[in-house]
């Protein structure tokens, strides 16, 4: 095994422009610097191919086992273009933290002679298909693990469906959403809460972050003074609150967990404690992101994107079909099974993930 410049490796070609106007849909993927974006009738690649995003999300590293047709966003390395085994160079690549190279003001961008600059160790061609062999098995079990995962989401949403669109009674009472409320508000504005009062500890402060995924999670964690919250307390949240996100990224949502200490929102967010003795907020989390009435209302775009313009009075108004408490929690302890089994395949997909990247670790320092 021998250390090398990637430029003595690889040709990194660039992609060709391809707008979305001038494609013919076709078996032919297109790629962009993320992935694939669409389909055309014609390949601009003789073969497979690998594609790294040039423009944008940039070192981004994808692989098309059929012809296919990257976009002038992309680099792209054919067998043309490289000596070597791809799948073993894709590897490879996707371990060099080439996302770390741009050194644009403006649109992120790679230029290909920072990346040619990398080394790597490079094993001979037969341990190269070896290796590839290897990686592809276990990200295969990834992958499909990851298909699982999607599969068992589409479970909830076909549930609500069949539950509360395809066979909704008519006779079922339309409420808006303030009127099964106990309560509803955002969180500090101005100079209510400034961004140099937070500490390091203390009581909790949600935001974005915490419902982005449409469930509950910690991510950044951010906090203010017992004496600040004193002053805040009309913006505490409370366990099993609906919250939805209003800036940012607008129309996320999750449910407060039981265990959340003593916290408050930002004003990013839309606190809504509900009178559980008619709507639950398992059921009203389900409609702010199955229920196509609600959607519609909320100004959910045709890509699923809420537009801009997501605010607490828009929330109040917005009305939908009551069902009756007992389908409510059916539904409820339905959703909480099929999580727990999402729980432990996400569980099942971190350990296949350590095992991808420790793998990968040892292949490319000659330890596999």
């Amino acid at each position: 095994m021998t250390i090398m410049r990637l430029g003595d490796i690889c040709e990194f070609k660039y992609g060709s422009a391809l707008p979305e106007r001038s494609r013919v849909p076709g078996a032919t993927p297109v790629y962009g610097s993320n992935g694939e974006v669409g389909t055309h009738n014609q390949s601009y690649t003789d073969g497979p191919a690998i594609i790294v995003g040039r423009k944008g999300s940039i070192g981004e590293v994808n692989y098309s086992p059929d012809p296919c047709w990257p976009i002038d966003t992309t680099y792209y390395i054919d067998q043309s273009a490289t000596e070597h085994n791809l799948r073993w160079l894709a590897y490879a690549l996707s371990g060099l933290d080439l996302g770390q190279l741009n050194k644009a003001t403006g649109v992120p961008g790679l230029n290909r002679n920072d990346a040619y600059e990398k080394t790597l160790h490079v094993p001979s061609l037969e341990e190269q298909r070896r290796i590839a062999v290897i990686l592809d098995q276990a990200n295969d079990l990834r992958r499909k693990r990851v298909e699982s995962i999607r599969q068992i989401d589409r479970l909830i949403e076909a549930d609500f469906s069949s539950s509360f669109v395809e066979d909704a009674s008519p006779n079922w009472p339309e409420v808006a959403i303030e009127d099964v409320c106990f309560s509803i508000r955002t969180g500090p504005f101005g100079s209510q809460l400034l961004h140099s009062e937070f500490v390091e500890s203390g009581v909790a402060v949600l935001g974005i972050d915490n419902a982005v995924r449409n469930e509950f999670a910690w991510d950044e964690r951010r906090y203010i003074t017992e004496e600040k919250f004193r002053k805040l307390s009309r913006f505490r949240v409370f366990p099993n609150d609906v919250i939805i996100t209003i800036m940012g990224t607008c129309g996320r949502a999750a449910v407060v967990p039981d265990t959340i200490p003593v916290a408050i929102t930002t004003k990013h967010l839309c606190c809504l404690t509900l009178d559980a003795t008619r709507c639950l907020p398992e059921f009203l989390h389900a409609c702010f992101l199955l229920s196509p009435t609600v959607l519609r209302q909320l100004g959910v775009s045709a890509r699923g994107a809420v537009m801009p313009g997501l605010n607490m009075g828009l929330i109040k108004k917005t009305r939908f079909q009551l069902p009756p408490i007992d389908l409510q929690r059916a539904f409820v302890a339905r959703t909480r099974k099929i999580n727990g089994l999402k729980t432990d395949c996400l569980r099942h997909l971190t350990k296949l993930d350590e095992l991808f990247f420790s793998l990968q670790h040892r292949a490319f320092r000659g330890e596999l």
